[in-house]
């Protein structure tokens, strides 16, 4: 087993990172721009280091500096968490060729999973259902034209490097196929630097589920159970259940298999997560899911997972890069226990859920039973627009779904932000809105909220 580890991230998840390697008597180190420098992250690692003056929003980016940081500190290990160079298949290579331990799966699942078109392919080969769509990248708007005609509208237009939520276009006739098509090659060239595009059959009333892998070092591929992430604004996800609530036995345990199927076809190693749309047939007895994509780290609910389980997913990511079973089969043989829901706590408003950065002056965690609050920031410290809104999660667990809703409606009442922007408002608006109350929900809820 290494001794000590570096978390290449900030806020929230690399709190969380140190919290389990500390509690696994691993040295910490820390990386930070200059303006995360107040963060409980920085001071919690047992050593870190600045990562000079680039931009805010480039640092955490910036691989040589990172490498740099591992070295002159002896770390022997890295944690992407997730974000920034987490699915960044040369960094991870980069990582190994420097003798270093990389706590992922490999470079080359990472490469192919990040390119959507060939990892649509390759789980259609390996048995995963996949969505009607194109194998391979459009040359114009011509070829996606007629491309949607096969496949029929509505159709999504989606980058091939796309990922998190952007990248995408819904197109709903063919007088809107050219316009969508330039914005998202256009899109996908700045950030991704790679225009490359693929259209898909859109689903306009379906869930968003996905399933936590864990590859282990004796290349078994483990199905940990399901999250429903269906509660989402501009296709990014604001909250997630587990389990979920309209998913009937019969498809659920056809979801697990087709999951443990993803991670084996590319040799999967560690924890990732495998994104399925869900099409519920009326009674969840029975209904069609289709790959969405594969994410190669860590995500950002992994703790209702582990409520539910009773497991650590970062321990065990920690001990399989080790090459050590993270010996949690006793756990997945009992299945998992009650529910548990999390909230994504975000620096922005309530209703048009626009960023609202700012100095924070009051912060107040709720607690209780069933109660845990993963939080990057505290009183004293300023949420900046250089990175993601996340402040925190709130997550709740319960014997069942209406005990851990209200545990969350208290816990809700009891958080406290005051400086920047939060959507706690919202959220409490969620957790009484009769549709999401009764589980019957799809993606389209906040739409449906905010109509």
């Amino acid at each position: 087993m290494f001794d000590s580890v570096l978390v290449a991230n900030r806020g929230e998840i690399a709190r969380r990172v140190i919290r389990t390697a500390k509690q696994m008597a691993l040295r910490t180190v820390a990386v930070y721009s200059e303006v995360d420098a107040d963060l409980p992250f920085v001071t919690e690692a047992d050593e870190a280091v600045a990562l000079g003056a680039a931009a805010p929003a480039e640092s955490y980016r910036n691989a040589e500096k990172i490498l740099e940081a591992a070295k002159s500190t002896g770390a022997q290990a890295i944690h992407p968490g997730y974000g920034f160079l987490s699915e960044n298949a040369e960094f991870a290579r980069a990582v190994t060729d420097a003798g270093l331990v990389w706590v992922g799966p490999s470079p080359e699942a990472i490469a192919a999973m990040g390119d959507k078109i060939a990892a649509r392919n390759l789980m259609q080969s390996a048995g995963v259902p996949v969505a009607p769509g194109t194998e391979e990248p459009l040359a114009d708007a011509a070829a996606a034209a007629a491309a949607a005609e096969q496949i029929g509208y509505p159709v999504m237009i989606k980058a091939s490097a796309g990922g998190g939520g952007m990248g995408m276009a819904v197109v709903s006739d063919p007088e809107q196929l050219a316009a969508e098509y330039e914005k998202v090659t256009g899109f996908a060239g700045r950030l991704f630097g790679d225009d490359s595009v693929f259209v898909e059959r859109y689903f306009p009333s379906v869930r968003h589920v996905e399933v936590q892998i864990l590859g282990l070092p004796d290349g078994r591929v483990l199905a940990l159970g399901e999250r429903d992430c269906s509660v989402q604004r501009r296709n990014q996800k604001v909250a997630e259940e587990t389990p979920c609530p309209v998913l009937g036995e019969a498809t659920r345990q056809r979801l697990l298999q087709a999951a443990q199927a993803a991670g084996e076809a590319v040799g999967y190693r560690g924890a990732g997560t495998v994104e399925f749309l869900f099409a519920p047939a009326g009674d969840g007895s029975s209904g069609e899911f289709f790959f969405l994509e594969m994410n190669t780290r860590l995500q950002v609910e992994h703790p209702i997972t582990e409520e539910v389980l009773g497991i650590d997913l970062v321990r065990a990511q920690l001990l399989i890069a080790a090459g050590q079973d993270p010996g949690i089969d006793s756990a997945l043989t009992a299945g998992p226990a009650g529910h548990a829901i999390e909230l994504r706590i975000n620096a922005e408003d309530s209703k048009r859920f626009l960023p609202g950065p700012g100095a924070i002056t009051e912060w107040v965690e709720p607690s209780g039973e069933g109660i845990r609050v993963d939080a990057g920031y505290a009183a004293g410290t300023t949420v900046t627009p250089a990175y993601d809104s996340l402040m925190a999660k709130l997550i709740a667990r319960g014997a069942d779904r209406d005990e851990a809703l209200a545990r969350l409606r208290e816990a809700v009442a009891g958080f406290t932000v005051v400086g920047p922007k939060s959507n706690l408002a919202f959220h409490a608006e969620l957790l009484d809105n009769p549709e999401f109350g009764s589980g019957e929900y799809d993606t389209g809820l906040i739409a449906r909220m905010r109509s």
